[in-house]
């Protein structure tokens, strides 16, 4: 069984659709590049995973659990953000 496993993801923003029937099967120790055009979807994709944004459909498993519907901070997974995503009012450990 892979290790992170998305199935038929999907997502829409209204009437667009951002992310179709998008299926990924990753084994652990594996690396996963993804590639293309700004706008088609890669980001969308990974904050999915992620928990920043909520499925339209589909399944997002990460080591057998259903995560699909679980808060970020519930899903043992981190994302580096392409912009500075730090709060300046907190902490270190608090932005951490």
């Amino acid at each position: 069984m892979a290790f992170l496993d998305i199935n038929h993801l999907e997502k829409s923003f209204g009437a667009v659709h951002v992310v179709k029937d998008f299926n990924l099967a990753i084994d652990k120790g594996e690396f996963v590049s993804f590639l293309g055009p700004s706008g088609c979807g890669k980001t969308t994709v990974l904050r999915m995973v992620a928990g920043f944004e909520t499925p339209s459909s589909g399944s997002i498993r990460i080591g057998g659990q259903d995560v699909t519907n679980l808060r970020p901070n519930q899903r043992n997974i981190g994302m580096v953000f392409q912009a500075y995503a730090l709060f300046p009012n907190l902490t270190v450990p608090q932005n951490v």
